[in-house]
């Protein structure tokens, strides 16, 4: 198992966000966490990342305990995650906010011995994620004046340059058309064929067709997993979450 999290708490005051979670994540699937606004989904993402400390509990990647290692400790052992709301640097180019993501996984990269070196992997890397996202004929074209669902792929690409295992997307289609929605699945799709991808999304079409394994959480707790077919036809999803789909 790739991801495991056992009995992971996190309150905030007297709001218990996360309640005795366990949660497994298969390598090369895409596993999706669903649930209601507050259910403890990006506080989780947050716990995974090292941008949050647990109360109790413990995350395991590949074995080895994530307790006290901060956002960058975390992403140099292979996790890179995407936020709900979109994260890039809107005043630099588009290849210039890959080549950052990718020069920060190089630890060389800001070496006074070989920075030509550095800069160098961080450009090539830089070139291939865009062309991986479909954004290589943006690579000289500010951020800012990108559509939104561009802006949405840039972040995946700065999440990518930093060469992951694993893949935290967090609502990665909030604010989209349907057509950039159409190309978001398609693209997270492309992505899963090498990486294993840990999902937040609402919406159900692209979670009932993309995803491996779904988790809805209700309170900071997990209320059901399985299958998309399964958890679809589980009454206590339905009552809490999925209405009448």
């Amino acid at each position: 198992m790739l991801l495991r999290l056992r009995g992971l708490r996190k309150a905030f005051g007297h709001l218990q966000a996360i309640d005795g979670l366990d949660l497994d994540v298969e390598a090369g699937r895409i596993t999706a966490v669903i649930g209601p606004n507050g259910a403890g989904k990006t506080t989780l993402f947050n716990l995974v990342t090292g941008r949050l400390r647990a109360d109790a509990g413990e995350i395991l990647f590949k074995e080895r305990r994530l307790a006290g290692l901060g956002p960058d400790a975390v992403a140099r052992l292979g996790i890179a995650r995407s936020f709900q709301i979109t994260n890039v640097f809107p005043g630099l180019g588009v290849r210039e906010n890959v080549r950052l993501a990718a020069q920060a996984r190089l630890p060389e990269a800001t070496s006074l011995w070989r920075p030509a070196r550095a800069l160098g992997a961080a450009h090539a890397r830089a070139g291939a994620v865009l062309d991986e996202v479909g954004l290589a004929r943006f690579g000289e074209r500010r951020a800012d004046t990108l559509s939104h669902g561009d802006q949405r792929h840039l972040e995946i690409a700065m999440a990518l340059a930093t060469d992951p295992e694993l893949l935290l997307l967090d609502e990665p289609t909030s604010g989209l058309s349907s057509a950039e929605t159409g190309a978001t699945m398609t693209l997270i799709a492309e992505i899963a064929r090498s990486r294993t991808v840990l999902l937040i999304e609402h919406d159900m079409d692209l979670v009932m067709r993309l995803s491996h394994r779904v988790v809805v959480m209700d309170a900071g707790r997990k209320i059901a997993e399985g299958t998309p077919a399964d958890v679809a036809a589980d009454p206590e999803v339905r009552r809490v979450y999925l209405g009448d789909l």
